[in-house]
């Protein structure tokens, strides 16, 4: 789309994350939290379920603003093909980070943009490599203590302390393990007549 609009634009997330990664691009935007049961269907694989809970959330929003464009994300932790969620408390995490050592886990993030009002409807996934060290038990309690973060998918904050747990990244979106892949969002808004630049 060549031509660009003066349509609200609005992030379909309750994440203080994406809501920074966003704000990085110097867009006004709004918030609405999306309502969205967020429970994995039968047999659907991490990929599957991120991609499903991106679209969902910003149709869900798009459904109350249909002029608006619409974004929305979500991140699921794939542990050879296992879904990890977001712990919500220490006993969880710790499993999650125990599972996690000396392993490669792949975050699917997927993220989707909606205008109902035009029918655009777009969605991406960033596939980010992460490789974990071993991991002893002294350093995830450690960790757990000093981060606490139990509202992001995996049990660790790439982009603070929890950089200390990893022996490497690998991904082409460097936002994208934050939770929002920056990159593609510009692309994505920018042909839903979203002017970034």
């Amino acid at each position: 789309m060549s031509e660009y609009t003066q349509r609200k634009l609005i992030l379909g997330s309750s994440s203080p994350y994406r809501r920074e990664l966003l704000s990085r691009l110097r867009l006004a935007f709004e918030i609405a939290a999306p309502q969205v049961d967020e429970t994995a269907l039968a047999d659907e694989t991490p990929e599957q379920l991120a991609c499903r809970l991106a679209m969902s959330k910003a149709r869900d929003v798009a459904s109350h603003f249909p002029a608006a464009v619409v974004i929305g994300s979500d991140q699921v932790a794939d542990l050879e093909g296992i879904a990890l969620g977001k712990p919500g408390n220490h006993p969880r995490a710790t499993t999650q980070l125990q599972q996690m050592s000396g392993k490669t886990v792949i975050f699917q993030t997927a993220v989707a943009v909606v205008c109902l009002e035009t029918g655009f409807a777009q969605l991406d996934l960033a596939r980010v490599k992460v490789k974990f060290r071993n991991l002893s038990g002294s350093e995830i309690e450690a960790y757990l203590r000093a981060e606490t973060p139990y509202d992001c998918a995996g049990s660790a904050k790439s982009e603070g302390l929890g950089i200390a747990l990893l022996e490497s990244i690998d991904n082409d979106d460097p936002t994208a393990l934050v939770g929002l892949p920056l990159i593609r969002t510009c692309r994505m808004i920018q042909a839903a007549g979203i002017r970034v630049l």
